[in-house]
């Protein structure tokens, strides 16, 4: 892979706080971005060189992305892979939207990482109610039920606690295809967060225990606790396994049950990810200036901690209306990403705190 130099131009698909954080990351390395969104208020747009507002889908415009970039990535894994796909015919797209197509579908993610030897919550795929059923009676419940595609901080799942609960379940996700996935006994939640080169040189972060309220991530914080910090090694190696396995570039996020019987890997990212916030003032090398590396084809940066303690604290709806407070806080870094209105659910930006 060439190494691109400063003043080039990095494409990126989508508009959210992802893409900002990218944008604002390359940016510190002395690139351009274009970033590529439908909507009119994009929040990454306020940190980009320059913004098309305009569908996925258009090839017009995708040629004239290919035409002004010299590599292209994305910030969120549900996106249609048509228009990747085409666009990797043109420029450098990082990842590959093979790995994007893996990850779209948690069908075929959960056989790709049964393939190389993770260990998966026991699944099935389901496409009608009888095949739900069915599922049930051989997995058993308490289950959960989740659409095949399409499903982000706890969106497309319903838990099911007995078979009685099956035919409600189907309706609710839409009678649309689907997994189910019986019950994980685990005791906390982490994440790798692993930068892959073009060269196939890694480096991955310390795991962060992440914490969850209404399905939605609400705290990351480290040092792991010793249950986590137990398993880091052999859910690192499996993470980078599944990196080579794709020749991914770029940065991979998978996230894992800690088990008694070890790390169950509970779905992968292809992209930057919420659990890996903290790195920007937590970490010497933040994951998003690390993915702009390996797009890039520069060495990857050191991981290590900054403090010997951090915390990242998603800011939902109206906990963002805290910004004054958080601000007068000793050791508290401020990420608001410039959205609209606080709504429920909605993720308006995070607070980093070092304990030194």
């Amino acid at each position: 892979m060439t190494m691109l130099p400063p003043g080039s131009t990095i494409g990126i698909l989508g508009g959210g706080q992802l893409g900002r954080m990218l944008a604002s990351a390359a940016a510190q390395l002395g690139y351009h971005t274009h970033i590529l969104a439908p909507d009119a208020e994009s929040v990454a747009a306020q940190s980009a060189s320059s913004f098309t507002r305009a569908d996925y889908h258009s090839r017009i415009v995708l040629d004239e992305m290919a035409a002004k970039c010299d590599v292209v990535t994305y910030e969120f894994e549900n996106i249609a892979i048509e228009p990747v796909d085409y666009l990797s015919t043109k420029v450098p797209v990082h990842p590959a939207p093979a790995a994007l197509a893996i990850a779209q579908d948690r069908a075929s993610e959960k056989a790709f990482v049964d393939g190389i030897g993770g260990r998966t919550a026991p699944w099935r795929r389901v496409a009608s109610l009888a095949e739900l059923q069915a599922a049930l009676a051989e997995i058993g419940a308490p289950a959960i039920l989740k659409t095949l595609r399409l499903g982000y901080d706890g969106k497309g799942q319903v838990r099911i606690a007995s078979a009685g609960e099956a035919e409600a379940a189907w309706h609710d996700i839409g009678q649309r295809p689907a997994i189910l996935e019986g019950f994980v006994d685990f005791s906390h939640e982490f994440s790798i967060i692993l930068a892959r080169g073009a060269d196939g040189a890694m480096v991955s972060y310390p795991p962060p225990w992440n914490q969850h309220a209404d399905g939605i991530l609400a705290t990351s914080s480290l040092p792991a606790p010793a249950e986590i910090a137990g398993q880091w090694g052999v859910a690192a190696a499996l993470t980078g396994r599944i990196a080579d396995a794709l020749d991914y570039v770029g940065v991979l996020t998978c996230e894992f049950f800690a088990t008694a019987q070890g790390p169950v890997l509970n779905e992968m990212a292809p992209r930057v990810h919420n659990s890996g916030h903290w790195t920007i003032e937590g970490a010497v090398t933040s994951q998003f200036e690390n993915h702009i590396r390996a797009i890039c084809g520069l060495p990857l940066g050191d991981t290590a901690l900054t403090a010997p303690a951090v915390e990242m604290e998603n800011l939902i709806g109206h906990d963002a209306d805290r910004w004054a407070s958080i601000l007068a806080e000793p050791g508290a870094h401020l990420h608001l990403y410039g959205k609209g209105d606080a709504r429920p659910g909605r993720k308006m930006g995070h607070v980093t705190r070092l304990k030194r």
